[in-house]
């Protein structure tokens, strides 16, 4: 008896590489059927099967219209996607909800680099996270008793996933013919963005020399110190969930508060993301705004790495809205947020002006941070990795049967439902 024979999935763009392959086989391999729209040449060489797949080579203006047709004609009960914003996603979202199907978005970890997340109709600010106490977390959490590992603090796969950008990137730059309309989501060009993967994949060591030197300095330096966690400029997260236009307008404001409020002797550490790649002018910004505010020889900028080096010492972060934040509450820093996102609860993050908060920060309620954290393994954290082979197989293990679930991750365990979860372990 196939179980699943009218469960119909329509794929869109997923994580660079061959994980949406694997994740389709083994729907099919469930006894769905599957279906994969590629909008360019990189989605059309990660997916093998071409009875399966289909090629969307008009113009953008026409994809509503088509999606909504595709999704009647095919009869999708499912879309899968990964990230939940750029326009085609946001578009296919909308069409999808106007059908009653069922939507799947596929995101980097809230918990990362050793979980992704898998989450029903949106993700990041549009999660249903954002609407939940922690009051309900806990509720929910009386139907568990499983405690669950601390990740360990590194990147696993994170040579794995340059790789895959810069190979993709590189098929669409010149194996792109047959996709004239294909307009990139983001604001650079396909070969700005395949030249930034390949520069970032080249200066990996010299960045490494780099980044230890720096990190030494600091630990070494004998002051107090607070940490400002960057992000990707042209990041989802930072486009449509925060206030800010640009990296160096938060750059500047952190500076103001924090000459207006820290003690003289405080130094400030601006933590670059793991996948910065210099799109964004984020050294000459800081530069601007030291001398702006006053503050040579206190301002520190470190390119990458572990954040769990920076964190043992650190008096406080700040963050528009970081996933690397989770790591600073797990430590039970004190920690200020400007946009919207999932941890943003009034148990963990201050509400203080800035200036006020450099001067002394509120800490955050770790008893309750736990049980935030201890819910999102039991329900949207999926132990595992899209980009490497060990982190795909330990992802799939765990989430097609998620997939396949009447219930929601959220409502499963609500409902006492909640299928048995896999054990962390190392995941290279």
């Amino acid at each position: 008896m196939n179980r699943y024979a009218d469960r119909h999935f329509l794929m869109l763009q997923g994580p660079h590489g061959p994980f949406f392959q694997q994740l389709g086989a083994m729907l099919q391999a469930a006894g769905g059927s599957v279906w994969r729209v590629g909008f360019n040449k990189g989605d059309e060489t990660f997916w093998r099967d071409r009875a399966s797949y289909i090629p969307f080579t008009d113009r953008p203006e026409d994809w509503p219209d088509q999606v909504a047709a595709l999704i009647a004609e095919k009869g999708i009960t499912d879309l899968v996607l990964y990230g939940d914003t750029r326009p085609i996603h946001a578009q296919a979202i909308a069409a999808a909800r106007t059908a009653g199907v069922t939507v799947h978005v596929f995101e980097e970890g809230y918990l990362r680099p050793y979980w992704v997340s898998y989450e029903r109709g949106g993700s990041n600010g549009h999660s249903r996270l954002m609407d939940m106490s922690v009051a309900e977390m806990r509720a929910a959490l009386a139907q568990s008793e499983i405690e669950w590992p601390d990740a360990p603090p590194r990147w696993g796969d994170m040579r794995h996933h340059v790789f895959y950008g810069a190979l993709y990137h590189f098929f669409v730059m010149l194996q792109n013919g047959s996709y004239r309309n294909f307009t990139p989501h983001r604001g650079v060009s396909v070969f700005q963005e395949f030249r930034l993967y390949l520069r970032r994949l080249l200066l990996m060591p010299v960045q490494m020399i780099e980044r230890h030197l720096a990190t030494r300095r600091i630990k070494q330096g004998g002051f107090p110190y607070h940490l400002v966690l960057l992000q990707l400029e042209h990041d989802a997260s930072f486009r449509m969930h925060s206030p800010f236009a640009s990296q160096t307008d938060f750059i500047d404001l952190v500076m103001a508060g924090f000459a207006e409020g820290a003690p003289r002797h405080h130094h400030l550490v601006f933590k670059a993301h793991p996948l910065e790649d210099g799109r964004a002018p984020i050294t000459r910004a800081m530069g601007r705004a030291t001398q702006a505010h006053g503050l040579t020889g206190r301002v520190h900028f470190v390119r990458g790495g572990k954040l769990a080096q920076l964190l043992s010492q650190a008096r406080s972060a700040v963050t528009v809205n970081s996933t690397a934040a989770q790591q600073v509450l797990w430590h039970g820093l004190p920690l200020k947020a400007f946009g919207r996102a999932v941890f943003d609860k009034p148990e963990f993050v201050s509400a203080q002006p800035l200036a006020e908060f450099f001067a002394a920060p509120d800490r955050p309620d770790s008893r309750a941070y736990r049980d935030y954290r201890h819910f999102l393994l039991e329900t949207s954290q999926v132990p595992g990795g899209f980009y490497s082979a060990r982190g795909r197989r330990t992802l799939l293990r765990g989430v097609v049967d998620m997939m396949l679930s009447p219930e929601d991750p959220y409502d499963a365990l609500t409902a006492g439902k909640a299928a048995p979860r896999q054990q962390l372990r190392v995941v290279t």
